[in-house]
Formats: C-alpha cells, sequence, structure tokens
C-alpha cells in the first residue's frame, strides 16, 4: 500500500523509520519548517526521535497535499488536540478508497468523544468504515529501534482492519486485529491517567506495593467506564489495556509517568508542562474520564484524586490518604470483568 503518515512527533517519526526500515515508501508529513530542514539534512529527527536514522525510502514534506496524493493507507499520528483539525484539513485531500488509521490516544476534551468518533464528524459518510485506531504498549524509542512489539488494530469494518494488519505486520512488530474499537480506543486513552498516578507513586517513594495496586484498581475503572459506553470489558485485558497499562505505567519513556513523577516531587504542573517538547496526553484526558465518569454515573475513586491533584490544587499525600480512607468493599464483586 502507498503510505502516508501525517505528524512527524515521536511515534509518526518511529513507524516511518520502522516501514521505511523493510523498504516501503513513506511519506511524512511535517509540520515544523525546522523539523523538515533537520530531516532533510540529517536523517534524523532531533526533536522528537533524537539517534534514530531515517531510511531513504521516508521522504519528508512541509506539504500536506503532496504527502497525501495517491495514497491507500494514512497513518494519523498528530496529538488527540489536533485530530479534528487535521480531519478539517485532509478532508478534501484524501480519495474515498482510503484507508485512515488514526493514533493518537486521548479523548477530545470539549466534546468527550474518542478519536474514531471525532473522525466521523469531521469526513464523509463513505470513509467511516475505512477508520481504524491502533493501540498498544508501543513506545517509539523501541519500535524504531527494531525491537519486538506487539499492537492491536480495530475497527468497526473487519475488512479494513485486516488490510492494516496485512499492511504494517513487521518482522518485529506483530499486529493483531480487534473488533472492539470502543474498547481498544478507551484502553489507549485512560492508561495514560494511571500512569500519571503511577508516577506520583513513584515521586512520594511509596513502593511497589502502592503502584501494584494502582494499577490494578485502575484496571477495574477502565473496564467499569468502557463497559458503561458499549466496550467488551474483556478488550481491557488485551495490549490496548493491560499491556498499554503496564508499559506506561513503569517505562522510563512514559511522559505521562514523568510528569506524575514531578508531581509527587512537589512541583507544579504549569511548570512541569512548560518544560515539556512533547505532549502529556494524561493531563487532558483525566479532565475529559472525570467529566465523563460524573456524566455517565460511574465510580472511577483514583481517576478523581488524580483530577483535584492536576486542577484543584490537591496534595498528592492527601489524595492517597482519602483513596485508602474509603469504605471497604469486597474485591470480586466490584470487578468489571464478568
Amino acid at each position: 500500500m502507498d503510505i502516508a503518515i501525517i505528524g512527524a512527533g515521536g511515534w509518526g517519526t518511529a513507524l516511518a523509520a520502522a516501514l521505511g526500515g523493510q523498504g516501503m515508501t513513506v511519506s511524512l508529513w511535517v509540520r515544523s519548517a525546522e523539523i523538515y530542514k533537520t530531516i532533510i539534512l540529517k536523517r534524523v529527527n532531533e526533536t522528537y526521535l533524537p539517534g534514530v536514522k531515517l531510511p531513504a525510502e521516508v521522504r519528508p514534506t512541509l506539504n500536506l497535499a503532496e504527502a497525501l496524493q495517491g495514497k491507500t493507507l494514512v497513518l494519523l499520528t498528530v496529538p488527540s488536540h489536533g485530530v479534528r483539525s487535521m480531519a478539517v484539513a485532509m478532508r478534501d485531500l484524501i480519495d474515498s478508497n482510503v484507508i485512515l488509521v488514526c493514533a493518537a490516544k486521548g479523548l477530545e476534551e470539549n466534546t468527550l468523544l474518542r478519536m474514531s468518533e471525532v473522525l466521523k464528524q469531521e469526513l464523509p459518510q463513505e470513509l467511516h468504515g475505512r477508520i481504524a485506531v491502533i493501540s498498544g504498549p508501543n513506545h517509539a524509542e523501541e519500535v524504531s529501534r527494531g525491537k519486538p512489539t506487539a499492537t492491536v488494530v480495530a475497527s468497526e469494518n473487519r475488512e479494513t482492519a485486516l488490510q492494516v494488519q496485512k499492511a504494517l505486520t513487521l518482522p518485529f512488530f506483530r499486529v493483531y486485529t480487534n473488533s472492539d474499537l470502543t474498547g481498544v480506543e478507551l484502553g489507549g486513552a485512560l492508561k495514560n491517567i494511571f500512569a500519571l498516578g503511577a508516577g506520583i507513586v513513584d515521586g512520594l517513594e511509596l513502593g511497589d506495593n502502592t503502584r501494584a495496586a494502582l494499577v490494578t484498581r485502575g484496571l477495574v475503572e477502565m473496564a467499569r467506564l468502557g463497559a458503561a459506553l458499549g466496550a467488551r470489558p474483556s478488550t481491557f485485558t488485551g495490549l490496548s489495556g493491560l499491556g498499554d497499562l503496564y508499559a506506561t505505567c513503569s517505562s522510563v519513556h512514559s511522559r505521562n509517568r514523568a510528569v506524575g513523577l514531578q508531581l509527587g516531587q512537589g512541583k507544579i504542573l504549569g511548570e512541569i508542562l512548560a518544560g515539556m517538547k512533547m505532549v502529556a496526553e494524561g493531563v487532558a484526558t483525566t479532565r475529559a474520564t472525570y467529566i465523563l465518569s460524573r456524566k455517565m454515573g460511574v465510580e472511577m475513586p483514583i481517576t478523581r484524586e488524580i483530577y483535584r491533584v492536576l486542577f484543584e490544587g490537591k496534595a498528592p499525600r492527601t489524595a492517597v490518604a482519602d483513596l485508602m480512607a474509603r469504605a471497604m468493599k469486597a474485591e470480586i464483586e466490584d470487578i468489571a470483568f464478568n
């Protein structure tokens, strides 16, 4: 398939490096003229993926129409807050036979919509069955260096998912399919909330027991909200749920965990975000998910406390204490995986 990658952040650049390294020609749309110039001259995206040489098969461009022309597979790798505006920009530039794969992980803050829902609002009806999402424990730093990785592609159209699976499967990049579009999207988005929490736990030096409890109960919250929104709870035991949750809560590559770590160490959120080059999706997702959980009447106590730390100035140690002081209950009766 003729491939375009829209967005030259870490993940977009990593996918370009991986696919180009297997001999596929890839058009990489770059927003920043400075980053474009660096890639052209040095074949490296020093801002978002330093140290990774891009093969000649990766062809960067600043022109969106040029990147999309004649392409049958488009990977959208911009941050979640940019998905709607990119969909509008691409609407008249893509053919009706294109398959569009969204790699952004988040919820739109104002609408509380998943990314595929945002795309459906902005793109023609005939493209809706050709929309897919990709999610999983996929750190760009490792994928770009050919380390064995698994991911999952989901679409409401089985044939679409199968075509993406075939196109993106590489010797070191194993792609599974899943028909639960809602669950796969929510898994990729919600795990970032608990990565913030895991970072806070580490910043407070509370240890492995606390982090394990947070991750485990966080998974229950993910499945609980997912079930309320029509997802299969079992999806959250897969790559876009448990897999991504584990990786993001434990990895040194995780931006969301890094933000939480600094919060636990006493830094201010605004100060932390001002010093970051890349987007920590979990911050906006926490706000959207907290609002959504209240709207749906779904109990998400960890999410609520992280929201209060981020946006109400609650002390992280107080938030932990309040979670530990909640009313006693049975574990199994409370698990949403039935």
